[in-house]
């Protein structure tokens, strides 16, 4: 297979970003694009040169991979169709809006051999890429992604809109049962919740301290983690990692060109240890960009996708459950 022809449905915010990339890859032959709007696919199609459809069904003939960007409500009758035709599935984060879809999507794609990316972005983000090669288990984590109120995205609630980013990571890292949750939040401005905290226990001892809102002053989107020897701190906005690790005074060897800063020495134990720190940094990566060609690659080579529909089925079912408790405790108090 060389290039892979391609459709983006839904070209509002981020679906423009989405044809903007993939016209930079070399891999990806636009096929064109589809919204319910088609004023607004008239707009994309003349800003990028590339043809615009009116009928959903006219594009899905033409291409063997899409980009579905759709609001949340429209993931799975869209994905549905696309899957229908034989056609393989980026779908944007949260990959549906019920569990029993997101089965469903699933199965067909199993059914048809076909490919079912989930578009957690945050995965391919420069700060956790810089990671890579660096052994994370984490037994206590401690994330906040704070955003000023936007219109975009309010339809679901916050924790399907920006917490679900980081219950993906989450789950990522970890690799263990979720075995225990507790969960607060309130809807401040829309009718449905605009600020949560979730407490995230795992078979394995780790826990998870999960904030998430929209209605900050302030943009925050930061993970720390702390394990045996080390402690990491993701900073999403920014686009860096820092470390702290715990070391062997005499054999340490850095593995990477910039030398750790040493903050001090502990000597506890029979074995000097020092306390060094690293900051790791991607320069100029485009996670978007990323994202879709690790899309393209899973279509052109068969590959298991970086998300699968599986991943981001279970970053749904942590959502939705952390959902459903802050609502019963809203119940609760009515």
């Amino acid at each position: 297979m060389d290039k892979v022809n391609i459709g983006i449905l839904g070209v509002g915010h981020l679906g423009r970003f989405h044809v903007q990339n993939y016209l930079s890859i070399p891999q990806a032959e636009v096929v064109g694009v589809y919204d319910v709007d088609f004023q607004r696919s008239q707009a994309i199609a003349e800003e990028f040169n590339i043809p615009a459809f009116e009928r959903a069904e006219d594009l899905l003939a033409k291409i063997e991979a899409a980009s579905i960007v759709v609001t949340t409500s429209a993931h799975y009758e869209i994905a549905k169709a696309c899957l229908e035709k034989n056609i393989h599935c980026l779908v944007e984060k949260p990959i549906t809006s019920t569990l029993a879809q997101a089965d469903e999507l699933i199965e067909i794609a199993r059914q048809k051999n076909l490919i079912l990316q989930v578009g957690h972005i945050e995965r391919f983000n420069p700060a956790l890429v810089a990671l890579d090669g660096f052994e994370l288990s984490p037994m206590f984590i401690e994330s906040h992604r704070l955003a000023s109120f936007n219109p975009r995205g309010t339809d679901v609630a916050v924790v399907l809109d920006l917490m679900i980013h980081d219950i993906d990571i989450i789950l990522h890292l970890v690799k263990s049962p979720v075995t225990e949750i507790d969960a607060s939040g309130v809807a401040v401005i829309t009718q449905a919740v605009d600020i949560a905290n979730a407490r995230i226990k795992f078979a394995n001892g780790c826990v998870a301290n999960v904030t998430a809102s929209r209605i900050s002053q302030k943009a925050m989107r930061k993970m720390r983690l702390f394990q045996r020897n080390g402690y990491v701190g993701i900073d999403f906005l920014q686009k860096f990692s820092e470390l702290y690790q715990l070391v062997d005074a005499e054999n340490f060897q850095p593995k990477t060109n910039q030398l750790p800063i040493e903050f001090g020495q502990v000597n506890q134990s029979q074995t000097p240890k020092k306390i060094v720190y690293e900051r790791r940094q991607v320069e100029e990566a485009n996670a978007l960009k990323m994202e879709l060609e690790s899309f393209l690659h899973a279509v052109r080579n068969g590959e298991k996708p970086a998300v699968s529909g599986e991943d981001g089925r279970e970053a749904l079912r942590v959502g939705i459950e952390i959902t459903k408790l802050i609502e019963d405790q809203v119940k609760e108090l009515i």
